[in-house]
């Protein structure tokens, strides 16, 4: 595929703000790409949301990116990556790359005892997506809910004695059911990699954290065989199902320094049930 070197387009979905934790990853990777961000803001969070109701709304976010011309689509959202990634790859006729796969791969990349603690959403936890995917790589998982997260993380306390109080409190529990033999935490939420450097003060030095975010970058790699995707810069669209301005407002603490303000320029409201 090496005449192959158009500048690919690449959808992310999520069920809010926190894929885009995920978007700046791939975009570290891939600069020269074009990029559309769909956060389903009005419905968030998919955390507590029924199994049918994640399926229908991401498929609609899907065929609504797939509408646009995007090469390839992310799920950056573990939630709807657990529960509804066989219905958005049979609503679309382009590759979809999901969130728990990579970091399942990235898991077993580095862990020596094969046991494994997952911090994510009641939903993902509750579907066991992750738990089936590290068993399949020879792992004893460990899945703890941490609900408070998400929202500390989108009040902006991303370091502050609250945050690391409740951090604390969710790794004394999560680790009380497991062994010492524990060598890796698994981020299985989109918003947790912002609290990594939080997260590594309170977890063991013993255990490696995980942030499937980057892993689904690495993996995306594999896709763009063939792809320039070195030069030049990306461009970025953004898609919201609420507010555009309490986006814009939010977005900066999720994409970091890496994305200049005036690129959220480009955000416009869109009407899911209007897609079919």
């Amino acid at each position: 595929m090496t005449g192959n070197l158009h500048r690919p387009t690449i959808g992310v979905f999520d069920s809010g703000v926190g894929g885009l934790t995920v978007l700046r990853a791939i975009a570290r990777l891939a600069p020269n790409a074009n990029y559309l961000f769909f956060g389903d803001t009005a419905r968030l969070p998919y955390g507590t949301k029924s199994q049918e109701f994640v399926a229908r709304y991401s498929s609609a976010a899907a065929r609504f990116l797939a509408e646009r011309g995007i090469d390839l689509l992310v799920i950056g959202c573990n939630t709807a990556s657990a529960l509804a990634l066989y219905d958005i790859k049979s609503a679309v006729s382009i590759p979809v790359i999901g969130v728990i796969e990579p970091g399942a791969d990235a898991a077993a990349a580095i862990s020596q005892s094969r046991e494994a603690v997952v911090f994510a959403t009641e939903a993902t936890c509750a579907s066991h997506a992750y738990q089936r995917a590290l068993a399949r790589r020879g792992f004893a998982t460990h899945e703890k809910a941490c609900p408070l997260l998400v929202p500390l993380v989108e009040e902006g306390w991303i370091d502050t004695p609250v945050t690391e109080q409740v951090a604390r409190i969710y790794t004394i529990e999560a680790l009380r059911t497991a062994s010492s033999n524990v060598d890796v935490l698994v981020l299985g939420c989109t918003h947790y990699p912002l609290l990594r450097p939080l997260l590594r003060r309170v977890v063991p030095q013993r255990i490696e954290i995980v942030d499937s975010a980057e892993a689904t970058a690495c993996s995306l790699l594999q896709f763009l065989r063939g792809h320039d995707l070195t030069a030049g810069a990306p461009t970025y669209k953004f898609f919201v199902t609420d507010s555009v301005e309490k986006f814009r407002k939010q977005a900066p603490v999720f994409l970091g320094l890496d994305v200049e303000l005036s690129t959220l320029e480009d955000v416009q409201r869109a009407d899911l049930d209007a897609t079919r």
